[in-house]
């Protein structure tokens, strides 16, 4: 297996789940987004430590891109990054109750924090936008 450029190989469980994360040296830069949501991440590090920050900031880069985030990370399913962010970021996952998708779910928690509204409705109930930010059951 060939290594994506500016990418190294992380085991990131004990059951094998091996990813591509985005190298975390001077190549990435962090803007002021990937800061707020790798701080977000850091806060509720379910095992703080080199691997989570790692994890953090590999999280906030791949919430940059355009595809499902599980997508950007290298993921196969969206099922294995529940399991990571179960892990992981354990109290997080904890407070995605209703199983929003991980990047609407991310900056709806930071918009909140920062009191800016950010949806159509006042309640994802009536919203019309429900489907595209909530992934099935």
């Amino acid at each position: 297996m060939q290594t994506p450029d500016n990418a190294v190989a992380y085991r990131l469980d004990q059951s094998g789940l091996t990813t591509w994360l985005p190298a975390m040296g001077a190549a990435v830069s962090l803007d002021e987004e990937v800061n707020d949501l790798v701080a977000l991440l850091r806060e509720h590090a379910t095992h703080p430590g080199i691997l989570s920050e790692h994890l953090a900031r590999a999280l906030a880069v791949a919430s940059m891109g355009s595809r499902h985030l599980w997508e950007d990370l290298g993921l196969a399913s969206r099922d294995q990054l529940q399991a990571l962010m179960q892990e992981h970021f354990t109290s997080l996952k904890a407070l995605n109750t209703h199983n929003m998708r991980w990047k609407k779910f991310f900056y709806r928690t930071l918009c909140e924090r920062a009191d800016i509204l950010i949806c159509k409705s006042p309640h994802c109930a009536d919203c019309e936008d429900q489907p595209k930010c909530f992934a099935p059951y």
